[in-house]
């Protein structure tokens, strides 16, 4: 028997119209961002002057033990899903494997980003075998010639081999259903792995995380969303800088695994927060820092084409997950493969339905960016819009993923001491209608609380987009030319989405395990 899970009450489907509704007025009345939204804009605080903690954190990161526990720790959990994929119980609900990796672990490393940026991605347990499978090393600098060291192709150095990879492990989890085999799980660990390991082998640093990793660069995208970064305390101690240890590493410790030069760094997105250049740095001249939510979408990152089709894949992906997951989506899928003789597990339906999904979202972001282009009078090359525009899909994309996912978290781990008691799942049955139903029904939190947190993360992301779209059109419009005729099309384009995802989350939602 298939379960539902209930949606959104209509009631907050109105309250976020209306909220959506007075923010898109606010967007069309009120003056462009002037000089005091600049300086609000560029306001830091360090995290290393915290009064009682801000000296322990700052050691934190200047220190290697604390990483290293962690990474640990989080390699021997990986190998442990990985056993209990392979040899535990094949029920979903009971296996570790499943509930653990599908339940908690993306939902957490998604909101992971808002409180400690791409921290995650120092704690990777793909890297950290990567690392020490091919050099021998948990921290230190690897010997030297022990892999091959190669430069990364030019057709690789960008984000199109993490895109393909992104798309990919969606045909898998929703298409093939490896959500619900614990098997199928531990083998896609085994596959990243394997991945990890052979661009640790064959190319120079860490390649794999830059290029190829689809979460790492999908928490490198939404990081710049984040209230926090790790940069400079003075960037002119950086410009009198002749070693560069954050970037070339020193004797005891490695290079960037990113090739980032810490005195240039301007965007989030390929730290991976690995601690190499606090640690290497000889003037300590490196810190957290608070900073005001999306300044880095709003003015500091620069548009490049392919990071732009990861962003707006992203959009396309997490608004496809939550269509997969309605009750009418079997029955559209299965009545489009009647129609082209498809059969088994309906995969080539199933792949349709994925591609309209995705063209239809860049279809209507590319008209969007085509009109805002003929709005702004802007002597600028359509590419270079659609890219410097497609930082307004982050918010949308992080607020839906967010306010999906919690649903799986809220609703289908009630059982989780149990699993944790009984990892592998031995001697276990499957879930029998009353549990099922008690597990329906019995939340982590109040549903009246669920509903809040999901609705306020739609009109929080909505904000922040409007308010990147905001700063970015006052940079491009043309002097003379109607900036607010200009953010009509990507207003509407930023509603048209926010709506859809609303109306995603007030439907009832097919339970996955």
């Amino acid at each position: 028997m298939v379960m539902n899970y209930p949606g959104l009450p209509t009631t907050w489907g109105w309250i976020v119209a209306a909220c959506v509704a007075a923010i898109v007025l606010w967007a069309l009345t009120a003056p462009t961002p002037g000089t005091a939204g600049e300086r609000h804009l560029a306001a830091r605080w360090r995290l290393g002057r915290t009064p009682l903690v801000g000296k322990h954190l700052l050691r934190l990161t200047t220190r290697h033990w604390p990483l290293v526990v962690l990474r640990v720790i989080m390699v021997v959990l990986f190998l442990l899903i990985i056993a209990a994929g392979l040899f535990g119980s094949p029920i979903p609900q009971r296996n570790i494997a499943t509930v653990f990796t599908w339940n908690i672990w993306w939902t957490g490393v998604i909101i992971s980003v808002v409180l400690v940026g791409t921290v995650w991605c120092a704690v990777c347990p793909w890297d950290t075998l990567a690392r020490w499978l091919v050099h021998h090393r948990l921290w230190r600098r690897p010997a030297p010639h022990t892999s091959l060291n190669l430069r990364v192709p030019r057709y690789l150095k960008n984000l199109w081999p993490a895109l393909f990879l992104f798309i990919a492990l969606t045909w898998l989890e929703l298409g093939a259903g490896i959500t619900v085999s614990p098997h199928a799980t531990a083998l896609l660990a085994l596959f990243m792995i394997v991945l990890a390991v052979a661009s640790q082998a064959l190319f120079e640093r860490s390649a794999f995380c830059r290029y190829f990793c689809p979460v790492g660069r999908t928490i490198g995208c939404y990081s710049q969303l984040a209230p926090v970064e790790l940069r400079p305390i003075d960037r002119n101690t950086c410009e009198r800088c002749e070693t560069l240890d954050c970037y070339y590493g020193n004797e005891a410790l490695p290079p960037c695994p990113t090739s980032l030069v810490m005195g240039r760094i301007q965007q989030n997105s390929y730290c991976i927060s690995c601690g190499n250049c606090t640690q290497s740095c000889p003037q300590q001249n490196i810190d957290w820092q608070l900073r005001p939510p999306g300044v880095e979408a709003m003015r500091g990152s620069r548009p490049h084409w392919d990071e732009a089709w990861f962003m707006l894949g992203l959009l396309a992906l997490t608004g496809f997950h939550g269509i997969t997951m309605m009750p009418f989506w079997e029955k559209g899928i299965s009545h489009l493969a009647r129609m082209i003789g498809d059969s088994g597990q309906l995969l080539t339906s199933f792949s349709i339905g994925l591609a309209i999904c995705m063209l239809a979202v860049i279809g209507l972001y590319a008209l969007a960016v085509g009109a805002t282009r003929f709005w702004t009078g802007a002597q600028l090359h359509y590419r270079h819009v659609f890219a410097s525009l497609a930082f307004v899909c982050l918010p949308l994309a992080f607020a839906y993923h967010v306010a999906h996912n919690l649903n799986h978290l809220v609703r289908e781990s009630a059982g989780i001491s149990s699993v944790i008691a009984n990892p592998f799942g031995t001697g276990t049955l499957p879930l029998c209608l009353a549990e099922t139903s008690q597990r329906l029904n019995h939340l982590l939190i109040p549903q009246t609380m669920l509903h809040t947190i999901q609705a306020s993360l739609i009109i929080v992301g909505f904000l922040l987009a409007v308010q990147i779209l905001r700063h970015r059109l006052q940079r491009m419009a043309q002097p003379g030319r109607g900036h607010r005729t200009a953010l009509l099309p990507m207003l509407l384009f930023a509603a048209v989405i926010t709506g859809f995802h609303m109306w995603l989350l007030m439907q009832p939602m097919v339970m996955r395990m």
